[in-house]
């Protein structure tokens, strides 16, 4: 496929959106309209107890308050984890001594380039939250079962938590066999 044109249609401090025209070998034709987002890195902060720490907030887009693992968008000049670190920080007042990666995964790609990278993070230390102004977080531990229950239930709706946490099971049942 070959990117045609690429036209700027809006710009914020978030996103920009194009209007975008390819074309493949054969003539096949694709205009979109593509929401570029510099990509965004996932959190999944574990406590000693192997606890989730969970950010209740409410998603405008949603129309509702969400559960979800804490995340941020890349910054011009960031790498991914650097983002993670930043806002683990910024949204809970954890830092973490342990950066493992779960997994990288484009959450809307008929309409949406961004990326998302999920970092489980472990060895926490508590610390001060320093939210954005138009941020309002609640935090609050989870143990595995009380997520698992919410995600079957439909309370957590949110896509990124769903991947992170089934990741993290998977994850944490693999290096279970690898200790036997």
């Amino acid at each position: 496929m070959k990117l045609i044109s690429s036209k700027e249609i809006t710009r914020n401090r978030i996103f920009t959106v194009t209007e975008d025209h390819a074309i493949d070998p054969d003539g096949f034709e694709i205009r979109r309209a593509i929401v570029q987002h510099r990509g965004s890195a996932v959190m999944m902060p574990v406590d000693e107890k192997g606890r989730v720490l969970l950010i209740r907030q409410y998603r405008l887009p949603a129309r509702q308050y969400l559960w979800e693992l804490p995340a941020g968008t890349v910054d011009p000049g960031e790498k991914p984890l650097q983002t993670a670190k930043r806002e683990l920080v910024e949204e809970t007042g954890y830092r973490a001594k342990k950066w493992t990666k779960l997994a990288e995964f484009y959450p809307s790609p008929g309409f949406l380039n961004e990326k998302m990278t999920i970092y489980l993070a472990v060895e926490l230390t508590a610390g001060t939250a320093a939210p954005m102004d138009d941020e309002r977080i609640e935090t609050r531990w989870f143990t595995g079962k009380e997520i698992d229950a919410m995600i079957l239930s439909g309370t957590i709706l949110d896509a990124k938590t769903n991947i992170g946490f089934l990741r993290w099971k998977r994850y944490a049942a693999r290096r279970q066999r690898s200790r036997k």
